[in-house]
């Protein structure tokens, strides 16, 4: 394991890894409090290798399991994993909504050592008799705080109650409400806790802004922060929101595209991808549909719709000042949401400073230097220059493809010919006269 973390780059730990991974090693159960990129999944998904290798896995009956919320993150906890598990010979699969369900029966009748699922898939698969949980010796909740706001906690508990006791619990949250209390208590013995890096530490190295804009200059001002060089994920409160503002953005010339919960499972998943590849610079998200992204290097959040209370104010900000980077959080408000959105920051502990935007023209000095915006004429002249480009690259392959159709017009012109003079020979007429008839007809 060590080989391959210093063959990816990992050749110290995280605050969190490195207050974790003894006791887990150890044994022991973790009650885990921190944010959204301060390095959990390697603290627990370590160890949780590390203590399974060497042993026999029975079809059907996973030895581990690691439960998430949404599907994106189960998909992001197993690709971080992988490759550890890769270099023990520990097989992991993927379970979870929007996927092939036979695909992962399949696997599961091969057998999967570690199972890396959603609640509510993993459910259904053992209603079908393809899974058991009699085997489970290591059981993880990631991000239970976000399980308990998707109304997940029900099937969390009923999955538990399936796990034989005695074996080891994991528990990883930003937030302990009431709820998580409750599974707390239920499940885990004696646990370690270990508070690293909570969903309030990350405001050293994060930045926070109001931008308080008349209604008139929202739509420019969001265009042309979404301009900025680098990656942004702008959040809004809707579905038809993310794909309205992905579509205007497109329009000005900006790199965007939409994420929502309404999309398919191969549609978010390519959006995803091309906005980690930087295909795609700004992603226009929801929050139920952003609590899976954790891509590393986002330095902007930008709210152009509030938050719906500080919880989900933090989380939106947790996309940003990932493992140990720096990052600005903008919110943009109307004049009438400025109350609610400053109580708000003071609910979440965080201390934001505002600009009056407007007045002199949406693209001041200030904005600028805090945002990285750009100015929409400045983003227009380079999607212009861009299509100008591929329209070039355009006409050449067109050229290029006439000549060909010409050449191929004159080789069959002259081949035409031949077969009516030839036609002209064999009726004991004159073969010129015909070509030449054929030609004036032509």
């Amino acid at each position: 394991i060590v080989r391959k973390l210093a063959q990816n780059g990992v050749t110290s730990p995280f605050p969190i890894q490195a207050a974790t991974i003894p006791d887990a090693l150890a044994g022991k159960d973790i009650l885990g409090r921190g944010r959204t990129g301060s390095g959990k999944t390697l603290s627990f998904g370590l160890p949780m290798l590390a203590t399974l290798t060497g042993g026999h896995t029975e079809k059907k009956k996973p030895r581990g399991i690691i439960l998430t919320p949404t599907r994106e993150l189960a998909m992001q906890v197993a690709d971080a994993l992988q490759p550890y598990g890769d270099v023990l010979g520990l097989k992991m699969k993927v379970v979870c909504g929007g996927t092939s369900m036979s695909n992962q029966i399949y696997a599961l009748e091969r057998g999967v050592d570690i199972l890396v699922a959603t609640p509510g898939r993993l459910r259904d698969i053992i209603n079908r008799g393809a899974a058991s949980l009699s085997e489970v010796k290591i059981a993880v909740i990631d991000e239970a705080d976000q399980m308990s706001d998707l109304g997940f906690l029900p099937e969390v508990t009923e999955l538990l109650d399936l796990v034989p006791a005695g074996g080891q619990r994991m528990l990883f949250s930003a937030t302990m409400e009431n709820e998580i209390g409750t599974l707390v208590k239920r499940y885990l013995t004696n646990p370690v806790s270990h508070e690293v890096d909570s969903a309030q530490g990350n405001v050293t190295t994060m930045s926070h802004h109001v931008l308080v804009v008349k209604p008139k200059d929202k739509a420019p001002v969001t265009a042309a922060i979404a301009a900025r060089k680098g990656r942004t994920i702008i959040f809004v409160r809707t579905q038809l929101g993310a794909d309205r503002i992905a579509e205007q953005l497109s329009d000005s010339g900006v790199k965007a595209d939409a994420l929502h919960g309404g999309m398919t499972q191969g549609a978010r998943t390519r959006v995803l991808e091309d906005f980690k590849k930087g295909y795609v610079n700004a992603l226009v998200a929801t929050d139920v549909a952003a609590r899976g992204i954790h891509v590393d290097g986002i330095d902007l959040v930008l709210n152009v719709d509030p938050a719906g209370d500080h919880k989900d104010y933090l989380h939106r900000s947790g996309r940003t000042a990932r493992a140990g980077k720096s990052g600005v959080v903008v919110s943009l408000a109307l004049p009438h949401q400025r109350r609610q959105i400053f109580r708000m920051m003071e609910d979440a502990g965080v201390d934001a400073s505002r600009h009056i935007v407007g007045g002199t023209g949406v693209f001041e000095t200030e904005v600028a230097e805090i945002t990285g915006a750009r100015s929409l004429t400045e983003v227009q002249a380079d999607s212009a220059n861009n299509a100008a480009k591929q329209a070039e690259r355009e006409a050449v392959e067109l050229t290029k493809q006439l000549e060909r159709v010409q050449r191929r017009a004159t080789e069959l012109r002259g081949e035409a010919d031949r077969l009516v003079a030839r036609a002209a020979r064999e009726r004991g007429d004159d073969p010129e006269q015909a070509v030449a008839e054929v030609a004036a007809e032509a």
